[in-house]
């Protein structure tokens, strides 16, 4: 067993009790049993419980996310609960959480990150094929904003239809005798962690698919009362500095173009050695149209070693995409959307 080292900032006669908040979602509590383990391994003489709660994103599975008029369905409650000191952090899928949190709430140093890419998941009974393979009219199950712009840029000959639920109900959906889906596109990470990942023909990436990932995909978000520092001590010991500043970047990115969870945008972040052996961050990034007949794209090297650097350079890719043509396919979306504001695509 690892030896147990106190946080920094924690006095040893202080609180050892900790309280885990967390969505009631199979996957949900999954990721929570895996920060759980982390800290249990890291401090086996705390004690940590989990406090799991339906979330408004749990209770709706028939409107289409990009119909709600909220932006933080799978937040909110436990963010409630984080303020009035009923819970010490939050596990979210990173992906779920709204770039801009309350005022007495932040995130923690992340875990390491899984698969961040999109998972291609053919219906039982079809022969496997990838997404240019598919006939035309083929139906392809995402309620994700920037799937459906990025599909209709790439693969315009493809239907695409809303499905919503956690991953089983969706797969089970999928898999119906009378489903009229061809295939689902998911997180992979979610399917890995419930250990479906053989349900996984492809993995998308700008490689192979043309297909940019979410915004914090495949991290998990550990949300914390902002000025907790021993919390944030406690988590440090466990936490992936390459994740927490990618992720971070991307978050920045996404705050500054003002999108909301539900943008058109696909981002990549891959960290890379330059000429000298300096390690950098690569950011590679779009937004699309709905429809797919217009994108803006970019892919930007930065040095980021620091939060504070993670978000300047944020912040650089998210202005090189406005140069682009970005700011007017996000103003144009908004129109459109009138006063309607969608919300973070789960799943």
């Amino acid at each position: 067993m690892t030896t147990q080292t106190p946080p920094p900032s924690a006095d040893p006669a202080s609180q050892k009790i900790f309280t885990i908040g967390t969505r009631k979602s199979k996957l949900a509590l999954l990721q929570t049993d895996l920060v759980l383990a982390a800290l249990k391994e890291r401090f086996p003489d705390y004690t940590f419980k989990i406090h799991s709660r339906e979330t408004a994103g749990d209770q709706n599975t028939t409107i289409a996310l990009r119909d709600f008029t909220t932006k933080n369905l799978w937040t909110q409650e436990l963010e409630d609960l984080l303020e009035a000191g009923s819970v010490d952090l939050i596990v979210h899928s990173l992906k779920d959480v709204p770039t801009l949190l309350p005022t007495s709430c932040t995130l923690g140093p992340m875990m390491k990150r899984e698969d961040s890419r999109d998972g291609l998941v053919i219906k039982k009974g079809l022969p496997n094929m990838s997404l240019a393979e598919m006939p035309a009219g083929s139906v392809v199950g995402t309620s994700s904003i920037r799937r459906t712009a990025q599909l209709a840029r790439k693969y315009p000959h493809l239907k695409v239809m809303d499905v919503r639920g956690n991953i089983g109900t969706r797969l089970a959906k999928l898999d119906a005798e009378d489903s009229p889906y061809t295939c689902l596109i998911l997180a992979a990470a979610g399917l890995l962690r419930l250990g479906l990942g053989d349900r996984i023909y492809q993995y998308l990436d700008s490689r192979n698919a043309g297909m940019l990932y979410a915004v914090g995909q495949g991290a998990l978000g550990i949300e914390i009362r902002k000025g907790d520092k021993a919390m944030e001590d406690i988590l440090n010991t466990i936490g992936h500095k390459e994740t927490t500043f990618a992720c971070l970047a991307e978050r920045s990115l996404l705050r500054t173009l003002e999108g909301g969870c539900s943008a058109p945008l696909g981002v990549e972040t891959e960290w890379i050695q330059d000429t000298n052996g300096s390690s950098k961050l690569r950011m590679r990034s779009v937004v699309v149209s709905v429809d797919g007949s217009e994108h803006a794209e970019v892919e930007i090297d930065g040095t980021v070693d620091s939060p504070q650097s993670a978000e300047e350079f944020g912040v650089t890719v998210a202005k090189a995409l406005v140069n682009e043509g970005a700011g007017k396919i996000l103003s144009e979306i908004q129109q459109n959307r009138q006063l309607k504001v969608p919300v973070s695509e789960s799943t």
